[in-house]
């Protein structure tokens, strides 16, 4: 396919999800393909993975090559088997279709990948359940996207932590998976979910995976690079079009806290959005009953509402429709 053909399956794939997402008879029918993926992944764990534990004063030892070399085949298997299946689709449709029908066939089947709807229902879930039901049912919804303990957030916890990953996801589960099929189609897109998803599952330095997981950790630090600028920048400029929002927040909170996030890629588009909002988010946190210290993102306020929930959610639907117009740009300057 040419570069046109791909900017034009990113931009359908965004319209389709942003219009219907995946649908959940769909859903119940068949799957998701990140369902797919992840029983792939979990296969692979149960029968490669013997749990080698790296050495406590941070030398290699022999266990630890052994379950990085075991972490790293499975890696080539899980991103090579989904992405090689991707791009038979893709021969077949261009083959069997013409080639307008076989592009807005491939976009539809790409928006599947895209988590733009779904992030937003999401987060919107929250909102609505702080706004409706109070602090608990708040608690309740958040559990569902983020990994630390619900119990120990009040309110202003509760949203910091949506907004988060509302800003994180906004990166790696809408802006990287458009991104990689924009330049390299239906099969760049299923590689970089292969990527993403085992690093969800596998990548988390816990004692079975500190080993098995570190390929997979290592290489979604790297394809997530791109996005994670990019997802910034959208959030900024989506920042100039709200009222009450600051663009020059979000790039002096990117310009000044990006790098002190824990993460190489998840600071800038947390930076971006609490420096839009004039808010302080990240910061210390407790995951599994153990306070995690991390670094501020912005210097607003901590004591965060349901409103700044709101006005996040107003942030990311603009950031979408930049993206949007984006690729709509591109694909009138490549043709």
């Amino acid at each position: 396919m040419t570069i046109v053909d791909t900017l034009v399956v990113a931009l359908v794939a965004l319209l389709v999800d942003a219009a219907f997402g995946y649908p959940d008879r769909l859903f119940r029918t068949i799957g998701h393909p990140v369902v797919w993926i992840g029983a792939l992944i979990g296969g692979l764990d149960r029968r490669l993975n013997r749990g080698m534990v790296p050495d406590p004063g941070g030398r290699l030892n022999c266990r630890d090559v052994s379950g990085r070399i075991m972490g790293i085949v499975s890696l080539v298997v899980l991103a090579g088997v989904p992405t090689l299946a991707a791009w038979l689709i893709e021969r077949a449709c261009l083959r069997a279709l013409p080639h307008g029908a076989a592009i807005l066939l491939l976009g539809i089947v790409a928006s599947a990948l895209s988590a733009q709807r779904s992030l937003f229902t999401h987060v919107r879930d929250v909102l609505r359940a702080l706004e409706r039901s109070g602090l608990g049912a708040g608690r309740t919804a958040v559990a569902r996207i983020v990994g630390r303990d619900p119990e120990a957030l009040d309110e202003a916890g509760v949203v910091r932590a949506a907004i988060e990953s509302l800003a994180e996801n906004f990166s790696d589960g809408v802006v990287a998976p458009l991104l990689w099929c924009a330049v390299f189609g239906l099969p760049g897109m299923v590689f970089y979910k292969a990527v993403n998803t085992a690093d969800s599952m596998v990548g988390h330095l816990t004692p079975r995976h500190a080993a098995f997981g570190w390929a997979s950790a290592r290489l979604d630090d790297l394809v997530n690079l791109p996005a994670s600028r990019l997802s910034a920048l959208w959030i900024a400029l989506a920042a100039t079009l709200l009222p009450a929002m600051s663009a020059a927040g979000a790039v002096g909170a990117v310009w000044r806290d990006a790098g002190r996030h824990r993460s190489p890629n998840a600071g800038w588009p947390e930076a971006a959005m609490a420096g839009a909002l004039g808010l302080s988010l990240a910061g210390p946190r407790i995951y599994d009953g153990e306070l995690v210290d991390d670094a501020w993102m912005g210097r607003g306020r901590i004591d965060a509402g349901a409103p700044d929930l709101r006005r996040a959610l107003a942030v990311y639907r603009y950031a979408c429709i930049v993206e949007a117009a984006t690729l709509i740009g591109l694909v009138a300057c490549a043709r």
